[in-house]
């Protein structure tokens, strides 16, 4: 299920969250439905399982996913809407971002076309997945 890249600079605990987050919001990974767990994931990615459950801890703690003992990890039923609060949060980000880039002196045309660029980059990697 998880991909995990070894020569990536980003830590694979990062790796592993990101991917997580990415099936709750394209509903791979649904409210309520089990995560595989940490001993199946470190063995499929030959990874050490402390990597694999510092990312669940991290997960945990922001709410997206939960465990239960002796049961394993699960998805949190207001995990999609927790990733979307996270998603506007950013929108503040971006939209500095875009004051700088007129400050700068880029286009609004310029910005446009990335901003559709990116849609369209989006959008065919969640058909995809």
């Amino acid at each position: 299920m998880f991909q995990i890249d070894p020569m990536s600079r980003v830590p694979v605990y990062e790796q592993l969250m990101e991917q997580v987050e990415r099936f709750i919001s394209m509903d791979v990974l649904t409210p309520g439905s089990q995560i595989p767990s940490v001993r199946q994931v470190s063995v499929q990615n030959s990874m050490n399982p402390r990597t694999t459950l510092k990312a669940y801890t991290e997960l945990d703690a922001r709410g997206l996913i939960q465990a239960v003992p002796g049961k394993g990890y699960f998805v949190c039923a207001d995990a999609k809407e927790k990733l979307r609060e996270k998603g506007r949060k950013k929108m503040q980000d971006l939209q500095a971002l875009i004051t700088e880039l007129v400050l700068a002196g880029i286009s609004r045309a310029e910005i446009e076309g990335c901003i559709q660029a990116a849609l369209a980059a989006a959008e065919k990697e969640g058909k995809q997945q």
